[in-house]
């Protein structure tokens, strides 16, 4: 497989939501954007990361209720980052070692620019034309 960057198959849309936001809210703003995932913030600062399979895992399976129950409470408070220029390999490798499915995209000086998920690489060809 040819070289391809994380910045050919991210995400540019990155959905910031603040902790005290409930999960239905949540749930509401990934169906309208299309999106799995919101970036949880508290104020100005990034706190954690919240997917559709965990507002499955975390809250619904455990009959916690959804207009009651906030995402600072389900958050993935371990944010992993991959710089844009890396190769999808390197990406696939971090989420690999970290036991993960995304990882938020920065640029050069930190500033995340998208996220990468298994999804969005597993949608790459398998091989490229001679």
């Amino acid at each position: 497989m040819a070289k391809i960057s994380v910045a050919d198959v991210m995400t540019r849309q990155v959905v910031y939501l603040p902790e005290a936001t409930t999960l239905d809210e949540a749930a509401q703003a990934m169906r309208d954007q299309g999106i799995g995932d919101v970036v949880v913030t508290s104020g100005p600062t990034m706190v954690g990361l919240v997917t559709d399979r965990d507002i499955v895992i975390r809250a619904i399976a455990e009959n916690r209720i959804p207009k009651q129950t906030t995402l600072g409470s389900i958050t993935s408070h371990e944010l992993i980052m991959v710089e844009q220029s890396a190769t999808v390999e390197e990406a696939v490798q971090a989420m690999r070692e970290r036991g993960v499915r995304r990882l938020l995209v920065c640029d050069s000086d930190r500033n995340v620019v998208g996220i990468i998920s298994l999804s969005d690489v597993a949608l790459l060809p398998t091989s490229t034309p001679a």
